[in-house]
């Protein structure tokens, strides 16, 4: 149940053609600017309003995530995503965002406990790759696999029974992961490997990811912790697109498998979840330590459409909050690893120089979680395809809880935008012969 933030404040809207005027309610949240509750709009005054993308529209109250892009704020359920990624661990801070507050001990063994024996699938689904070719992008085998979770797991699909969300919640959180794992295993052609219930979430899916049946595997601990990192820094971002996607398919009272999902195809758009990927495509454009002079010129010159991935974000106007934590688990990875790849020995130096240069200080055009994520996932194996696929696993939890929210707000209704028709007006139909 959100609060109800309705003010005494209100907005007058003046028909300048008629001198008629209306009072718009505001609206105020606990942080961020207020908002203009416009619902009676159209039945006041027989306008709507007109904003592409929506970037100007609140769409839904949420007590999840809190975004001020201007001071480079990231919070969840009101603590900061530092204080999050250097003190605690993903399943604890999924708990957060499914339930609103941090676990006592035994609530956290007990989540622990549930998402660790859901992370199995059902055998059958091993033979839904088999239908997939082995060079089928990794997005492609999630969108099928993942909305077809649904035909396995009837006894959890009745959205109004709160007992029934939660479990879809875990099985979601937990199987997710373990498909990522399975897609990854697909596409190189080795078998797949079982969930183990002895490893944390992190470890399991790196585990599940790289060992193989012919020899032990011991998990690395550095890369576990960055693994468990990438997870907690991408879990929930507001309202974004794929969890905008999810909250609209979900107002239909679509399954919550079937919900994720379509967040996951959303996520695949190369603007949205492909970021990281974008990254070290550059990099291989730029080729060498060398050219990265030519090509930070490039991306000074306003006629030259190169430019530098991976610094700047779209929603924070001054640095990302969730860089620095990255910087130093890439850090601690790359020594760790003690890789000598020229690819990341480039994307260092790019960093160092773009760090320093007054061009990208003066306008906070500083590296971004995504550039740091890249280079990290690089090091660890990971084709560069299965990028994305890392981003969902993560965010398929702030997908379950901003779901799980709007279900349960009792003034829930089925998405349903508007639009600004500029088609022909009604004509008259004619027959084909005096065309």
């Amino acid at each position: 149940m959100t609060q109800n933030p309705k003010t005494d404040k209100t907005f007058t809207l003046t028909n300048d053609q008629t001198g008629d005027s209306i009072k718009l309610p505001v609206l105020e949240g606990t942080a961020g600017p207020p908002v203009l509750d416009i619902r009676k709009l159209y039945a006041q005054t027989g306008h709507f309003t007109f904003d592409p993308s929506f970037t100007a529209t609140g769409s839904c109250k949420s007590r999840i995530t809190f975004i001020d892009g201007e001071k480079g704020i990231l919070q969840h359920r009101g603590y900061d995503i530092a204080d999050l990624a250097e003190k605690s661990d993903f399943l604890e801070v999924s708990y957060l965002l499914l339930n609103g507050d941090l676990p006592d001990k035994q609530q956290k063994e007990e989540f622990e406990h549930n998402i660790t024996y859901h992370t199995m699938v059902d055998e059958q689904v091993n033979f839904f790759y088999r239908g997939f070719r082995r060079d089928a992008h990794p997005m492609a085998i999630m969108c099928g696999v993942v909305g077809a979770l649904s035909a396995f797991y009837h006894d959890s699909l009745d959205i109004h029974d709160p007992a029934q969300r939660e479990i879809s919640a875990h099985r979601l959180i937990a199987k997710v992961a373990t498909l990522g794992a399975m897609t990854h295993k697909y596409s190189i052609g080795q078998p797949f490997m079982y969930p183990r219930n002895d490893l944390s979430f992190a470890e399991n899916f790196l585990y599940m990811c790289f060992a193989v049946p012919a020899e032990p595997y011991k998990v690395n601990p550095v890369l576990a912790r960055a693994m468990d990192k990438i997870f907690i820094l991408h879990a929930d971002h507001e309202q974004n697109a794929s969890t905008s996607t999810v909250r609209l398919a979900g107002s239909s009272q679509a399954n919550p498998f079937a919900c994720v999902s379509s967040g996951i195809a959303c996520l695949w758009g190369p603007s949205h979840g492909g970021a990281n990927q974008a990254v070290l495509e550059m990099l291989d454009e730029i080729g060498s330590v060398e050219n990265i002079p030519e090509f930070i010129a490039r991306a000074k010159d306003k006629d030259d459409p190169f430019r530098l991935m991976g610094f700047g974000h779209r929603v924070y106007k001054n640095f990302d909050p969730r860089a620095n934590v990255l910087k130093a688990a890439c850090d601690e990875v790359l020594e760790d690893l003690g890789i000598n790849d020229p690819r990341l020995e480039l994307a260092m130096e790019l960093e160092r120089i773009a760090l320093e240069d007054p061009y990208f200080i003066e306008r906070k055009l500083f590296p971004n979680v995504d550039f740091y994520s890249g280079i990290i996932l690089k090091a660890m194996g990971f084709p560069t395809s299965m990028f994305t696929v890392l981003f969902a696993i993560a965010r398929t939890v702030g997908w379950v809880s901003q779901w799980k929210e709007m279900i349960e707000e009792p003034a829930l209704r089925i998405g349903r935008p508007r639009q600004l028709y500029t088609g022909p007006t009604q004509r008259p139909y004619v027959d084909l012969d005096d065309r």
